[in-house]
């Protein structure tokens, strides 16, 4: 007969050995998920990555300015449209208090007659409906009750519209903090990347960006461009004279700037008052090529417009380039995104 033997059970410590291998390898693999890819990346891969990141965070800002830029816009409209209303409801109410007092003057002289009985309803449409009845009145009475019903059509027009503001303005705030959320967070996920760099991949990096800062400056020094106007070479000393400033998001200066924060502050300073936004000041003044450029022109970049700055010479600009950055000169071939098209002033 076959023999039947028990299998033979590991020891304990050899169960104890196998059980810590599995532990570390189980350990192993949980910190390998854990990961996260900045701390697999390269100095150079991360700078992409961040730069990317900046570039969608300051498209996201130019779309915030813009709204809020609406925001502020559609307040004031509201605030004239409700003063108008307010002085509206004056008027009316002067109008029917003249009608009254045309009321009282027939009653005393022998009764109120039927017809300012009709002057008096709040429904002056109804009345002016009864032709027979407008036959009843004099052409001062018609005229009277006429301009009680110009001015009723008038404010529900108005009170119609300050509704659909009030309805617009609601969405643009909603639209604001959608775009407040995204920035935050492109910005939080770019900062996440930088932390996962050792102090001397940073160091490193720092040091590249200041010697292209350094580079573009002098290709500037070097160019002597004469500007592409007065106004342009008052805008374009203006914005010189913000070299260093830190890039911050809705900056308009003096202390920070954003992209079209910086241009339009320069060119207030030449007393040319431009729109607020990138995508905005993009539809002033006369387009350029790339080869038509002078100091102190508009320059745009990225197929949405999203990024303006201020034409340097020698194909450089003077611009406030994105979070992390000051106000600085580059060359239009580092930018990031495709030159678009120039603007004059």
């Amino acid at each position: 007969m076959p023999s039947h033997r028990r299998a033979k059970q590991p020891s304990r410590a050899r169960v104890s050995v196998l059980t810590t291998a599995a532990a570390a390898a189980v350990a192993l693999s949980a910190n390998a998920a854990e990961a996260t890819p900045g701390q697999r990346l390269g100095k150079d891969e991360v700078k992409a990555k961040v730069d990317q990141l900046y570039e969608q965070a300051e498209q996201a800002t130019e779309k915030y300015n813009g709204a809020n830029e609406k925001q502020q816009k559609l307040q004031k409209e509201i605030s004239a449209l409700q003063d108008r209303v307010a002085r509206g409801r004056q008027d009316l109410n002067t109008l029917r208090e003249g009608l009254g007092s045309l009321a009282s003057a027939q009653y005393r002289s022998g009764g109120i007659d039927p017809s300012v009985q009709l002057l008096l309803s709040s429904a002056p449409d109804d009345f002016l409906d009864k032709a027979t009845t407008l036959d009843q009145l004099s052409g001062q009475q018609v005229k009277a009750l006429k301009e009680i019903q110009d001015k009723q059509r008038e404010l529900a027009q108005e009170r119609a519209e300050a509704t659909e503001k009030l309805k617009d303005l609601a969405s643009t705030r909603t639209e604001l903090g959608t775009k407040k959320k995204e920035i935050q967070s492109k910005l939080a996920e770019a900062q996440k990347l930088l932390n996962t760099l050792t102090a001397k991949d940073k160091a490193a990096l720092d040091a590249e960006q200041q010697r292209a800062s350094r580079s573009s400056a002098e290709r500037v020094r070097i160019g002597h461009h004469a500007p592409a106007s007065g106004r342009a070479g008052a805008a374009f000393a203006a914005a010189q004279s913000q070299l260093g400033k830190p890039y911050i998001r809705g900056g308009t200066g003096p202390s920070s700037y954003d992209c079209s924060g910086l241009t339009s502050w320069a060119y207030a300073q030449a007393d040319v008052f431009i729109p607020r936004t990138s995508e905005a000041q993009s539809g002033i003044g006369t387009r350029l090529t790339r080869s038509q450029l002078q100091v102190g022109d508009l320059v745009f970049f990225f197929n949405d417009l999203h990024h303006v700055g201020l034409y340097a010479g020698n194909g450089q600009i003077l611009h406030a380039p994105r979070t992390g950055t000051v106000v600085r000169y580059e060359s239009m071939d580092t930018i990031g995104g495709p030159f678009m098209f120039g603007v004059r002033v």
